[in-house]
């Protein structure tokens, strides 16, 4: 059987939030980690080596990559961005997403590469319905990145059929963790602040998936022979309302959380005249996934709980802000006790 350490692994956008994580994660099982990036970067430990590939797009050269590669992991992505200022969004998530990716699984097929898997997005079920999404549900992407990552897992799906090439598709829902930033970071701050939030009455559900989780779910996929052809759908397996979440926040920093409610309609006003009227969507809407098939399938557990995901990523957050006054940590890096001087 061949092991770990005669595995060479390709992992694109090796410096982002999930690849930077998932490089060290697969250096230390073993993996030899090579990581695609797109422009030089001062530092990047946790690869055996790294190679600048600059725009991803069709044109792309992945040669110098891909050299050696038994495993693509393709993380690199236009994500989703509030107020776009694109003029054509979809064009240019088109070129990156789906040209791009399209333009690195064919030269990984001429190099011999065994085994692809795509990072995508529960963006491409759809933005939310009255049940759990599934793998088996017709495919409704409602916004220019959704779309894009659908018409990549279709690309992708033509050249597995065509060409042999184990491809395996990780749809995600939101992924927190250390380094997370948006609206989860925004909550960490807000809660360290301590202030009263408008939020107790919301009644809603959402899936996430901790950095931890996805990293180990990325790793089952590399190896595992019933992955191949498959689409999963991962998550934590504990899905949470956002109240339910604040309250998770303010207790991993010793704190109580304040809620109080507010009518939705008024909420929504107030947050369309600041401009975060997207913003209040996603926290207060409802977007569930059922990661049941990966557990059956491959027997894959999640190895940590929300809890501990949530208290480790505000651990991590909070050491990073504490000398802007949002928690104070013990030498241990253990929060000892909150305090305010200041807001970022």
């Amino acid at each position: 059987m061949e092991t770990n350490k005669k595995r060479k692994v390709l992992v694109t956008g090796a410096n982002g939030f999930i690849g930077r994580n998932l490089c060290a994660f697969l250096k230390e099982k073993g993996f030899i980690v090579r990581g695609a990036v797109r422009n030089n970067v001062r530092d990047l430990s946790g690869v055996d080596e790294y190679i600048q590939v600059g725009d991803i797009n069709e044109s792309t050269d992945w040669q110098q990559a891909l050299a050696g590669v038994d495993t693509v992991i393709h993380l690199a992505a236009r994500v989703h961005i509030m107020n776009d200022p694109v003029a054509d969004p979809i064009d240019a998530f088109r070129k990156v997403n789906v040209l791009g990716t399209e333009r690195l699984a064919r030269m990984a097929v001429k190099v011999g590469v065994k085994r692809f898997i795509f990072i995508s997005s529960v963006k491409v079920n759809g933005e939310g319905a009255s049940r759990p999404y599934t793998e088996n549900d017709l495919p409704e992407p409602q916004d220019a990145y959704g779309i894009s990552k659908r018409e990549a897992e279709d690309l992708l799906a033509c050249i597995a059929a065509e060409t042999g090439l184990q491809m395996v598709v990780l749809r995600l829902p939101l992924v927190y963790g250390p380094g997370v930033k948006a609206n989860f970071k925004s909550l960490i701050k807000i809660a360290g602040v301590g202030l009263p939030l408008p939020f107790k009455g919301i009644s809603n559900r959402r899936s996430f998936i901790y950095l931890g989780n996805l990293v180990d779910a990325i790793f089952t996929c590399i190896a595992h022979p019933q992955a191949v052809g498959e689409t999963f759908l991962v998550s934590d397996g504990q899905d949470v309302s956002t109240p339910d979440l604040i309250r998770m926040i303010a207790h991993a920093m010793g704190k109580k959380a304040v809620l109080f409610s507010l009518p939705h309609g008024i909420l929504k006003a107030l947050c369309k005249i600041a401009g975060k009227g997207e913003e209040l969507e996603k926290l207060t809407g409802s977007l569930l996934v059922d990661s049941s098939k990966i557990r059956n399938l491959l027997g894959w557990n999640p190895p940590f709980t929300i809890e501990e995901g949530v208290k480790e990523t505000v651990r991590v957050v909070m050491f990073s802000h504490n000398k802007r006054g949002y928690l104070k940590l013990d030498k241990k890096g253990k929060i000892e006790y909150p305090f305010i001087e200041g807001q970022e």
